[in-house]
């Protein structure tokens, strides 16, 4: 059997691959099996944040697996420690958990709120508030916080304790509250699965100031926005706001599984012994990882990708056949009078690699693709919106 009929055979059927089979690549050039090139604007759905082999995080991965690849939590490595550091010093956090994906960075940030609001304010203080079409994973706790119905309906009874309420209505909130206690409200500064919308600054400062007044706790999911993808190292930097909890995952190991839940001021130590725990949460390899992505992420590159947005914004703002471009950094969704999935199939054809967002074509590029690179890209995708193919 070739890959293709293998998977088949083999894999449940939970994803819709693309008719694709990638084997290797370098940067943000990928090639399948026959030797075809793709630019790829997708980085594993924002996770390879310096593109495929990028040689620093090869040095970085190899040389820890050269010296102990995992211990579990029971023992000290220097990549956890030294990477929780420069978290909590880059964002003014106090303390980090670690786990392995973005789903599991958020049932930390939950139970962590639930802990708090508990000790706090009693135990029936634990609803969790979050926006409708928002998205924050798939476990079944994770997906009781998704504000999209249609990840419901098959995996009833969810989790309880959570409510939704419409993204800029502040004043649904202010009811609800009058009606129910509520632990923390978590939020997406872009909503990535809803279709790469931002959430209004004013409404997301006013948010800020409505949970400050009542001690609720202020929660941020920068899975998808985290580690540079917005043009700041977290989405939330942009609204001038200072969250209790940050989750993140996704392009913070460049390419490995981990996860991040940044705790604040009043939660940095509200999980004590046997609260929590995760056998390869900060696992040194994919540590050693995100280190060498994180040193990376500096003004200079999050500057260059401030500019990369700039340009991507102006050349496809009013082009023919798109409608509306939406998001922040190199976090762009595309609005084409052609539907989302036959824009993708006519881009891989031409060999750029796209993916979709609901009904928007979603671009999430490597951090550092060159920029004659994403310009190429831009081209053929111009070319397939006005009907070139």
């Amino acid at each position: 059997m070739n890959t293709k009929e293998r998977d088949a055979a083999y894999v449940a059927g939970t994803y819709k691959r693309f008719p694709l089979e990638i084997v290797s690549g370098k940067g943000s050039l990928v090639y399948d099996e026959t030797g075809k090139e793709y630019i790829d604007l997708g980085s594993g759905i924002a996770v390879t944040s310096f593109g495929v082999a990028d040689a620093i995080w090869q040095r970085a991965v190899t040389q820890q697996i050269s010296q102990v690849q995992h211990m579990s939590n029971l023992y000290y490595t220097a990549p956890c420690g030294k990477l929780a550091e420069m978290l909590c010093r880059r964002t003014g956090m106090k303390k980090v958990f670690f786990s392995n994906s973005g789903a599991e960075s958020n049932e930390c940030a939950i139970k962590a709120a639930r802990k708090y609001a508990a000790e706090t304010h009693g135990p029936d203080c634990f609803t969790i508030v979050t926006l409708k079409n928002s998205f924050h994973g798939r476990t079944l706790t994770t997906l009781a916080a998704t504000g999209q119905e249609h990840y419901h309906e098959l995996f009833r009874p969810l989790t309880p304790g959570f409510a939704h309420v419409t993204a800029g209505d502040i004043e649904e909130l202010t009811a609800l509250a009058e009606t129910t206690k509520i632990a923390g409200v978590l939020i997406e500064c872009v909503q990535g699965e809803g279709g790469v919308v931002p959430l209004d600054k004013a409404y997301v400062q006013a948010l800020a100031a409505f949970c400050r007044e009542r001690d609720i706790l202020l929660m941020v999911d920068e899975v998808q926005t985290g580690n540079g993808r917005t043009g700041q190292l977290y989405a939330y930097m942009h609204y001038g706001i200072q969250p209790d909890i940050v989750s993140t995952a996704k392009g913070l190991a460049g390419g490995l599984p981990l996860g991040a839940t940044l705790l604040g001021d009043k939660v940095e130590n509200v999980l004590g012994y046997g609260d929590h725990g995760s056998t390869f949460g900060g696992n040194p390899v994919c540590c050693a990882a995100a280190v060498s992505v994180l040193e990376r992420i500096d003004e200079n590159l999050l500057s260059q990708v401030r500019q990369k947005s700039e340009y991507l914004f102006s050349t496809f703002t009013g082009a023919e056949g798109i409608e509306a471009v939406t998001g922040l950094g190199l976090m762009i969704g595309l609005k084409t009078k052609k539907p989302a999935g036959q824009m993708v199939a006519d881009c891989m054809e031409n060999g750029v690699l796209c993916l979709t967002a609901k009904e928007k074509v979603r671009l999430l590029p490597a951090l550092n693709i060159p920029m004659d690179t994403l310009q190429k890209a831009a081209e053929i995708i111009l070319r397939s919106c006005a009907d070139g193919r």
